[in-house]
């Protein structure tokens, strides 16, 4: 009786083995694909032209033709028509298409830049959200690996020295190109606050409560704000460390004109992160988008 119940314990314990050898395998070969296929995508994006050095000291540089995102990006534009736009920040992995499917929530979730399945999916901008004319806040979700890939790089903002060195996102989008400074980093439950919610403020105060809360949620003080008129982005993925968690960068577009500082007191940081926490929600007003973030 005991060969026959080793050889029944040997065949299970192999089989065991070879499937968890299956799910690495599939593992790191579907992350080898995901980055293949993202890697043709950028070499197919076109650098603008360097401008000619004049011959003769003094002279002018001759003029060159406007140089436009469809110029940059125009081959992918064309290739699939979700496309919005391209995200990237220097010093992570950060370099990914930006899609958007007002029809259809969340659908490059799952999906790659092709339409085919993917569990990596693509970078897409909240449904409701608008590049032209731009809304006060374009929220993208992306997932969070745990290879550092799509916005799992984002982990590396809750260290407030890779912060100081890497400060800016780089988003253009089919209405122009987009330089961006980090205003906030934070982890918070949605049931909490709605940040994924805020599209547009019915009015300054609105926008000023939005701000509020979010750099009043950071990790750190970036000393940079925005004041309404700004144009935001806010990059949102899962986080870990409680359930239902999301890692947020909140970030404001670069006009030339400095935002006026935000100073916060230690008191009022620990009341309103209390008063996060417990999930009450403002009496402010926001303009909307439907439904709740994703799972990352």
């Amino acid at each position: 009786m005991k060969k026959p119940l080793f050889i029944i314990l040997a065949v299970i314990l192999t089989v065991a083995l070879l499937f968890s050898g299956y799910q690495v395998w599939r593992y790191f070969a579907a992350e080898q694909e995901t980055a293949e296929q993202f890697d043709g995508l950028t070499g197919q994006i076109e650098e603008p032209p360097s401008i000619p050095i004049p011959e003769t000291p003094g002279e002018p540089p001759p003029t060159t033709p406007e140089w436009t995102v469809y110029d940059q990006y125009g081959v992918l534009f064309e290739q699939n028509p979700d496309m919005i736009g391209w995200i990237k920040i220097d010093g992570t992995t950060i370099d990914y298409p930006v899609m958007q499917t007002p029809d259809r929530p969340d659908f490059y979730l799952k999906r790659n830049f092709e339409k085919q399945y993917s569990d990596y999916g693509v970078p897409y901008a909240a449904e409701d959200c608008s590049i032209d004319p731009q809304s006060d806040n374009i929220t993208i979700f992306s997932h969070h690996m745990q290879s550092g890939k799509m916005f799992g790089a984002l982990e590396s903002y809750k260290d407030e020295a890779f912060y100081r060195e890497h400060p800016i996102i780089n988003f253009d989008t089919r209405a122009g190109s987009g330089t961006y400074e980090i205003i906030a980093v934070f982890k918070v439950s949605p049931a909490d606050f709605q940040y994924n919610e805020f599209i547009g403020a019915a009015d300054e105060a609105a926008f000023d409560e939005y701000v509020r809360r979010c750099t009043a949620l950071s990790f750190y003080d970036t000393g940079v704000t925005a004041v309404y008129g700004d144009k935001l982005i806010s990059l949102s993925t899962c986080e870990y460390s409680r359930q239902d968690n999301r890692l947020v960068v909140v970030a404001r577009k670069v006009t030339g004109v400095p935002a006026r500082p935000v100073v916060w007191g230690k008191e009022e940081q620990r009341s309103e992160r209390a008063f996060a926490h417990k999930g009450k929600t403002s009496d402010t007003q926001f303009v909307t988008t439907k439904g709740g973030a994703p799972d990352g």
